[in-house]
């Protein structure tokens, strides 16, 4: 179950494409602004695989393209290029994995949302657009068509906003998640999250988790236990009067930024301490772009965070 719901987050994380749309009758529309930076030297992001924008309408667009947008949702444009980079490739890795060799796939096999050049306008704001845009189109650029396997097949290439000071290690399926340190997560915005409920918030909540069981307010906060953690100091089990529940069922149903956290008794009422932003698995994104300001290659940012793994270009 930890694992089908971590993938459903990955799943959720992923968004957005470029702006240059070609329709089924190969015309082109798009942004002015978009044709003049290729007009000036800017290459053209081409792969010949198509993600069908089969939502609202009936055009697609290369992946290369569509990857743009898909990095400018997932990580923050204003990071290291060869954090960009590195994101690029998980991004391309995962479109690549469910594609399974297609040439095409619809846009909501992929379960991707994605904004159109004016609303990263609006989300940059225009004075820092053109800047960020273009900066996103490098990074995908220069790591074109390149993708993550292992032992021949892709990768799950998971990813989070920052870590609680160490990634999560993977399990038999998915070996080359490692445990390594990132202490420079504990400097990233929101990393430290606190949340208080009464029992009755907190029972009703926890009472929702499917397959769980009722839990009363008069149980808590004196029957919480951390019943396991994994190496990495996230929480696998969680024991409220006669239930047990996993980490992440109560992080969801907590609403908490990550399973790393402790519960405990303040004041009668029931208080999470919270630590990282994420699942924790993969490359911690605050990490790498630390690891990018200080020299580091996307390559050698990938290999550290994803063990064993090749770098494959198709």
């Amino acid at each position: 179950m930890k694992w089908k719901k971590v993938c459903l987050i990955f799943l959720g994380a992923c968004c957005f494409p470029y702006v240059v749309t070609l329709g089924w009758t190969g015309s082109v529309s798009g942004s002015e602004r978009v044709l003049e930076r290729m007009g000036n030297g800017n290459p053209s992001l081409t792969s010949g695989k198509i993600v069908i924008l089969d939502r609202d309408t009936t055009s697609f667009l290369d992946v290369e393209q569509y990857l743009v947008g898909v990095v400018a949702r997932q990580i923050p444009a204003e990071y290291e290029l060869e954090a960009l980079k590195a994101q690029a490739v998980i991004a391309r890795t995962y479109i690549y994995q469910q594609m399974a060799g297609a040439a095409q796939i619809p846009e909501s096999s992929l379960d991707m949302d994605y904004l159109e050049e004016a609303q990263l306008e609006r989300m940059w704001g225009t004075k820092q657009f053109m800047e960020l845009y273009g900066k996103i189109e490098q990074a995908v650029w220069e790591t074109n068509g390149l993708v993550m396997e292992y032992e021949g097949s892709y990768i799950d290439a998971w990813f989070s906003r920052c870590s609680a000071g160490k990634t999560r290690p993977g399990d038999e399926a998915h070996p080359y998640l490692a445990s390594v340190d990132c202490p420079k997560d504990l400097e990233a915005d929101g990393y430290l999250q606190i949340k208080e409920w009464t029992p009755d918030e907190f029972s009703r909540l926890i009472s929702s988790i499917p397959d769980g069981g009722p839990v009363s307010a008069d149980q808590v906060p004196e029957t919480i236990q951390i019943g396991a953690r994994d190496e990495a100091g996230y929480v696998s089990v969680v024991q409220i009067g006669n239930y047990q529940f996993t980490g992440d069922e109560v992080r969801y149903a907590l609403n908490l930024n990550s399973s790393f956290f402790r519960l405990e008794d303040y004041e009668g009422n029931v208080r999470a301490v919270v630590k990282g932003i994420g699942h924790g698995y993969g490359m911690s994104q605050y990490d790498a772009n630390r690891k990018a300001a200080e020299g580091w290659g996307f390559e050698e940012i990938l290999h550290y965070f994803y063990q064993n793994i090749m770098l494959i270009s198709e």
